[in-house]
């Protein structure tokens, strides 16, 4: 089966994981998969349910995927609401608003401000996430405690900027959502109101959609149609043995 319909031999999945998360600990686990006819190598010993890391370039159709999972009744994370939460959060807006004044009106985050100011400048995008990013992991952290607690095998870990932040060396397994660029330029301009321009330069912020496939455990091909996008979804859940 080719990747990019979902899945990898057992040792292309080794070989990834070894060259995308560089975890030397996972040595003992890659003997026991080697041998083993299990449908996918994870790597948490810890207790708990394990982590599958949901993300995606913009415009990829990753919250279309997100739902599918829910659907098929997983617990999922979603890190964008989460970040909604924490800003508005009346201990966050006085920290944004220290570093940028102006961005908080009234109490309420004018996210348009903030996006042109933030977003404009690299340094000044580090300091708007470390505001915002330790408020959303613990957010997801306490979220992901109850669904260990209600009996989840496994939570879905939507991330938006999952590689960027360094995260996928948390996750069991890394799911990629992918479309063709212009297809997902169309899909945000329509959506967003934004300009082409303005799509392009978001994207070109994130790592880059070939990176992201490479160091993915599963790659969902989202230009086609939802009954395909489906029956890569529920491939995926069958190699991780929930389908």
């Amino acid at each position: 089966m080719q990747k990019s319909h979902v899945c990898c031999s057992v040792r292309q999945r080794i070989d990834a994981q070894l060259t995308a998360r560089r975890v030397t600990a996972l040595a003992p686990a890659i003997v026991t998969a080697m041998t083993d006819p299990a449908p996918f190598p994870i790597r948490s010993q810890s207790p708990g349910p394990k982590r599958l890391g949901l993300t995606g370039s913009i415009g990829a159709g990753k919250s279309t995927v997100a739902a599918l999972l829910r659907g098929r009744g997983l617990t999922v994370l979603d890190a964008d609401a989460q970040a909604r939460l924490v800003t508005e959060q009346p201990e966050t807006l006085a920290l944004i608003e220290a570093a940028f004044p102006g961005t908080v009106r009234d109490g309420v985050l004018d996210r348009p401000a903030l996006s042109a100011v933030a977003f404009a400048d690299p340094a000044r995008l580090a300091r708007l996430n470390a505001i915002v990013h330790p408020r959303v992991r613990a957010r997801m952290t306490a979220l992901e405690r109850r669904a260990a607690e209600a009996g989840a095998r496994w939570v879905v870990q939507d991330i938006p900027l999952l590689f960027e932040g360094g995260l996928e060396a948390g996750m069991d397994a890394v799911l990629v959502v992918d479309a063709p660029l212009e297809l997902r330029v169309a899909r945000v301009m329509e959506r967003s109101g934004f300009s082409r321009e303005e799509v392009l330069a978001r994207d070109a912020r994130q790592t880059p959609a070939a990176d992201k496939r490479a160091k993915a455990d599963f790659v969902i091909d989202n230009g086609g149609t939802l009954a395909g996008l489906e029956a890569q979804v529920d491939a995926a859940l069958e190699a991780l043995g929930l389908g």
